[in-house]
């Protein structure tokens, strides 16, 4: 089956925050020609190959990349470990889908082709749900890998103890996706910041347009709950552009500059070189 061709912009005028030397995507998708979705995952709608991010790239100034497994895919990780050889491994990184059974050899080669971390995603088509988590961790912690975790924020309190136990680092992701957003002084909020102070989460400014009623391009209801979370544990943080946004209707497409430009809005600019550049070189090794 063909898969149309990319059809999102990728340049225009630039963002108005200037990304700092080294500043780092902490998550994209790719989809590339000559892979297919996967049973139990959603369609592919168009790809989004390793030279169509790189025109991103340059449009946002950014220099290295994590590419993250997409739910399309499933466990096939094959297209996402392409794109980090063409990029190559000096400026990119993987997170893949990893079965609860997967052998340690598997996990050995997806090492070696730049795989950091494995994608637990409880929400609608998702490889790897909560349920599964210990037992996905315990394949990767010799490796010194990290999970990145997604859920509905909305249902904290179900998931705290899973999350609580977890030994490796780990990745919330997209701001802890409130659906819809609560308020900053929430207590899920509040425990948000107390996983954080364990010290083995990270917190990832990421896609508040997916859960933000009042839209951008401040996200002015995302936007109190992503300052807080930077205010408490700065150096815990990092960002992703989300790119190529799959899922959202094209009359609601975010604009690529402004997923860059809420950072201005919600860190200064010493906070912003940690969140774009020193986090992700810590935590990714680059």
């Amino acid at each position: 089956m063909s898969i149309p061709a990319n059809t999102r912009p990728l340049t225009g005028p630039p963002p108005a925050l200037k990304a700092p030397a080294g500043a780092t995507d902490c998550h994209v998708h790719l989809y590339l020609p000559g892979y297919e979705a996967q049973p139990g995952g959603p369609k592919i709608p168009e790809l989004a190959t390793v030279a169509d991010y790189q025109k991103l790239q340059k449009w946002l100034s950014l220099e290295r990349v994590v590419v993250t497994q997409p739910n399309a895919y499933q466990f096939d990780n094959r297209a996402i470990l392409q794109g980090v050889a063409e990029i190559g491994q000096e400026s990119a990184r993987a997170i893949v889908a990893i079965a609860p059974d997967a052998d340690e050899s598997q996990i050995e080669a997806f090492h070696a082709q730049g795989a950091r971390g494995a994608r637990i995603m409880q929400l609608p088509g998702g490889a790897v749900g909560i349920d599964r988590l210990a037992e996905v961790e315990a394949r990767i912690k010799a490796f010194g890998w990290h999970l990145m975790v997604q859920f509905n924020g909305r249902e904290l309190d179900g998931y705290l103890a899973t999350l609580k136990a977890i030994e490796t680092d780990y990745i919330i992701d997209h701001i802890g996706k409130f659906m819809p957003p609560v308020a900053a002084d929430d207590h899920r909020v509040d425990q948000l910041l107390s996983l954080l102070d364990r010290g083995n989460a990270w917190m990832k400014i990421c896609a508040g347009y997916e859960a933000s009623l009042s839209g951008g391009p401040e996200y002015a209801d995302v936007g109190p709950i992503a300052k807080r979370l930077i205010e408490h544990a700065p150096e815990r943080i990092i960002w992703g552009s989300n790119w190529p946004h799959v899922g959202v209707p094209r009359e609601q497409f975010p604009s690529d500059p402004e997923q860059l430009d809420v950072l201005l809005h919600w860190a200064d600019e010493s906070t912003r070189q940690k969140i774009l550049v020193d986090n992700p070189a810590a935590l990714y090794g680059f």
